[in-house]
């Protein structure tokens, strides 16, 4: 593909996005769907699908395969990371979670804090309370947010109530 088609595909990605904020989603799909016509392999445009069948459909296994067609065909695209975490998480697939958020943790230029603060969560919902303490830490030490930083400081205190509580 040469530069002026990725251009052009850039420029229908960000229109969609911009559309997504403006809570136009039947109009967003509908390019992004063009785009993956057009252009089966521009990863982007299945991170945004993917949120979109996730938050707004519902349609979680949909979402989940958008997503990781977005990690295959774009996997230095860190948005999408943390998209699947969270589907995953309520999916209930913590291994695969578990597996994905370590994968995740390796990508140059992701945000290292939100990953170990979804391991802590994945963690937590284990009732492993030690790891998930160990994660929130580790997102604390990643982080340059003090609302984060606070946030997660609430996460440490809540598993060290369940330890005392759950034993």
């Amino acid at each position: 593909m040469n530069y002026l088609d990725e251009l052009k595909y850039d420029e229908l990605f960000f229109e969609a996005d911009a559309l997504i904020a403006e809570k136009k989603t039947l109009d967003a799909m509908q390019i992004l769907e063009g785009i993956i016509i057009e252009n089966p392999e521009y990863g982007r445009a299945y991170n945004h699908l993917g949120w979109i069948y996730e938050t707004k459909y519902k349609s979680l296994e949909k979402a989940e395969e958008m997503y990781k067609k977005c990690i295959f065909y774009t996997p230095n695209y860190t948005p999408v990371y943390f998209n699947l975490s969270v589907l995953l998480s309520a999916l209930g697939k913590y291994d695969e979670q578990e597996a994905h958020l370590k994968n995740a943790l390796t990508i140059i230029g992701i945000e290292k804090s939100s990953l170990y603060n979804e391991m802590g969560i994945l963690f937590e919902l284990k009732s492993n309370y030690t790891a998930a303490i160990n994660s929130y830490k580790d997102a604390i030490r990643s982080s340059l947010n003090s609302t984060s930083i606070e946030t997660y400081k609430v996460s440490i205190e809540r598993c060290k109530n369940k330890m005392e509580i759950l034993g």
